[in-house]
């Protein structure tokens, strides 16, 4: 299944079409096309990749998609990747290191679910595992304020049962998610506050 995005006038959407826990709160395709101004990692973040022999790419949008998609059998062990409404935040024992996301986007990954799910605030790429594996699934997300359809696609989660989209920051929105037989209609929110993982969406 080929991997969607849409990018639309207001903000580029970009759909990355991806068992422990995930974070629950606290501080701190077509070819794919990244959100404006992609963010660079900087040394930092570099050097903690290359401690699990983790190849840097060029910007944090390219990381974002390169721990989402890997298997979950080749995650690196002590590696948390925690995405955060402005930052990446990426930790090895007491080690952080935060690598700014672009301030006018928001990630925001989804786990859809059937019958088991579990809370999740802030999304880690490295942890967190959904019920539904590689399931297609159709996605609408629609502005309240005016009702524009920023996505209407078709999507295949990762492994680790996620899909994943960029949307502009800042506003209130609507995703329905159709897996075929099953449909589910949320709230989302891409504000300072919002959370960028939704683990509470039942298809029945």
């Amino acid at each position: 299944m080929i991997r969607s995005r849409f990018a639309a006038s207001l903000g580029t959407l970009v759909l990355l079409v991806s068992v422990a826990a995930c974070s629950s709160g606290g501080e701190s395709t077509p070819t794919p096309t990244a959100p404006d101004s992609p963010v660079g990692l900087g040394v930092d973040a570099e050097s903690m990749l290359a401690e699990f022999d983790i190849a840097a790419p060029a910007n944090v949008e390219d990381l974002i998609e390169q721990l989402q998609s890997q298997p979950l059998a080749e995650r690196p062990a002590g590696l948390m990747a925690s995405v955060r409404v402005n930052e990446l935040l990426l930790s090895s024992g007491d080690d952080e290191v935060g690598v700014p996301l672009p301030t006018d986007d928001f990630h925001l990954s989804v786990a859809p679910y059937l019958n088991d799910t579990h809370d999740c605030y802030f999304h880690s790429l490295t942890t967190c595992v959904g019920e539904l594996a590689d399931e297609e699934l159709q996605v609408t997300i629609t502005d309240d304020a005016n009702n524009e359809v920023f996505l209407d696609e078709t999507v295949t989660t990762f492994e680790n049962g996620f899909f994943d989209v960029w949307l502009p920051a800042g506003r209130e929105l609507t995703m329905r998610i159709d897996d075929g037989e099953n449909t589910a209609e949320v709230p989302v929110g891409t504000g300072a506050d919002d959370p960028t993982c939704v683990t509470t969406v039942q298809l029945s």
